[in-house]
């Protein structure tokens, strides 16, 4: 059996997910964030970095959401949520299952370091650290955000079907790519775009995602 070993809040979600989504049995082992939002030492027991998610599966133990999502798919799919081997949807489901992890998130992480580096430093320099990271959000990272959430509202707005590769069912990129927009949608709301609010409605309606929430807990950017 498949095991989980899930981090509450985090890109571990999208794995039990697509578990459901196959329908392949696993179980979860959980592990909570520290005060510090880290995860725990527990987990270097299990990958040598320590993050989440990982998965164990015999004798693999596979660490990377968007290398897991393939496996899965891959190993357990039959022929489920399987990209069309070459055209457009190839290319789209390509593109977006790197561009998630490869140019959102970091953007994404960014901007979650330049909120807390304010609230952390000495309460005396802390409206001069204010000042300074609110000008680099405005100069750096507001024009970055402009450039993606355009990028992904224009590709949402031409796939008929809603998901990422324009298939009757999500694939790879839509794993992958449903975490940080989860993020956006639920974090900065006045940011999100109309089709980023429809797409996240699309991904938390599914079955599959409602029982991936009972199984995994607490998850701060699920609406129900």
């Amino acid at each position: 059996m498949i095991t989980v070993h899930h981090l509450n809040n985090s890109r571990s979600q999208r794995i039990l997910w697509l578990l459901e989504e196959l329908e392949v049995p696993y179980e979860i082992k959980r592990y909570e964030r520290t005060a510090e939002q880290r995860a725990p030492k527990e987990l270097l027991e299990i990958s040598p970095l320590g993050k989440s998610p990982v998965i164990s599966d015999g004798s693999v133990t596979l660490a990377e959401s968007g290398a897991i999502v393939e496996y899965l798919i891959s190993k357990y799919g039959n022929g489920k949520f399987q990209a069309p081997a070459s055209g457009p949807g190839y290319l789209q489901n390509l593109y977006y299952s790197h561009y998630a992890e490869g140019s959102l998130m970091p953007l994404l992480v960014q901007k979650i370091i330049f909120n807390i580096v304010p609230q952390k430093t000495p309460f005396l320099i802390r409206p001069l650290a204010n000042l300074i990271f609110n000008n680099l959000n405005k100069q750096l990272l507001l024009p970055e955000f402009e450039k993606h959430f355009a990028l992904i509202e224009s590709h949402l707005g031409t796939v008929k079907t809603g998901w990422f590769a324009d298939g009757e069912e999500p694939t790879a990129a839509d794993f992958q790519m449903a975490f940080p927009l989860e993020g956006i949608v639920t974090a900065a709301p006045d940011m999100a775009t109309p089709k980023m609010i429809e797409y996240v409605d699309r991904v938390q309606s599914r079955p599959a995602y409602k029982r991936a929430i009972e199984k995994g807990g607490q998850y701060a950017y699920a609406k129900m």
